[in-house]
């Protein structure tokens, strides 16, 4: 089976807090995410420049197409960059790990995201979208679609909501299931009825975090998934230290976390998503595609940015190769 992933093309920008002053300053939501248009970005920039920071290309979509490339599933990406040295280096990155890339370029910069990362672990985003949020429906060429089985859509896109609704409808028409990862809890509070709406016509695996489980349904993680479950065909509900939750063909699963240094939890959420569907279209039971989203999640926890490093992928492959051989 295939993946194609759509969502903002952006380079993430990772800052290490050594305390949430910053945030507080710049009046952003703790654990949300803020949009910032280019003429803010000065302002974001004087508060982070003297503290420790790592460029890496991001994107909530590309980041989980990005770890089911290295697991090894067939992936494609549909994306919009600037034409600049930036946009270069997120298309060159992709491909490098064997991603088929739809990318569209603009006269706009790059979208770039600043990941404010508290000692916590728990990260802030204030993301410029710049190239990425010109994306529109008529980049999406259906032709795009073929030949691809699932459609995974960030929920960061649910804004631009005819993109997303034709993207849905194109995928339908094709054949392919689709999941979406609800990705921020403002951003699901912000578009609340859209998705009420759409899950229900259009979504087959839902991914939730506990506070975007709220924001949705208004309840808590086990009668927030019921409610979910109701909806599409698979729901997911992580709880953080708890690990995650299952509902899907009648059955209810309860994962455990693995025992991790977390030192950064940017991409937890993305890099689930990748290990869960990875074991998806290998048709395996729903408790391995937990699991597998639980190795990959507490990997990347335990590193600086939303995807695994390079050199640690031979032992995620090895412990990925154990679960899915397990009796």
């Amino acid at each position: 089976m295939k993946i194609l992933g759509l969502g903002n093309a952006l380079v993430d920008v990772l800052v290490q807090l050594d305390n949430d002053k910053v945030i507080n300053q710049l009046k952003f939501p703790k654990g949300g995410m803020q949009l910032i248009g280019i003429d803010e970005i000065p302002e974001v920039t004087s508060y982070i420049k003297l503290l420790p920071t790592i460029l890496k290309s991001g994107g909530s979509a590309a980041n989980t197409i990005h770890g089911l490339a290295c697991l090894g599933t067939d992936c494609g990406f549909i994306g919009k960059v600037g034409k600049d040295e930036l946009g270069d280096f997120y298309v060159a990155d992709l491909e490098s790990a064997h991603v088929e890339t739809f990318i569209n370029k603009s006269e706009t910069n790059t979208g770039r995201a600043y990941t404010l990362i508290s000692t916590d672990t728990e990260r802030t985003f204030a993301t410029y979208l710049g190239a990425a949020i010109e994306l529109t429906e008529k980049d999406l060429n259906s032709i795009k679609f073929e030949n691809f089985d699932i459609l995974h859509v960030e929920g960061y896109l649910v804004q631009n909501t005819s993109l997303v609704k034709t993207s849905m409808k194109i995928a339908k028409e094709k054949g392919l299931q689709i999941s979406i990862d609800l990705a921020s809890y403002n951003v699901v509070e912000a578009q609340k009825d859209f998705l009420t709406k759409l899950i229900p016509d259009y979504v087959d695996i839902v991914f939730a975090n506990e506070e975007e489980a709220k924001a949705y349904t208004g309840k808590e993680p086990h009668n927030a998934l019921r409610h979910i479950a109701e909806q599409c065909s698979v729901a997911v509900v992580k709880i953080g230290k708890e690990g995650s939750l299952i509902q899907a063909e009648g059955k209810n699963y309860k994962i455990d976390s693995m025992p991790v240094l977390a030192i950064d939890t940017t991409g937890a959420g993305d890099q689930y998503a990748a290990g869960f569907l990875h074991a998806y279209t290998k048709k395996l039971d729903f408790e391995k595609c937990g699991k597998l989203g639980t190795l990959l999640a507490g990997t990347v926890i335990e590193n600086y940015g939303a995807r695994i490093p390079s050199d640690l992928w031979n032992k995620v492959l090895l412990g990925a190769e154990k679960i899915m051989k397990e009796n």
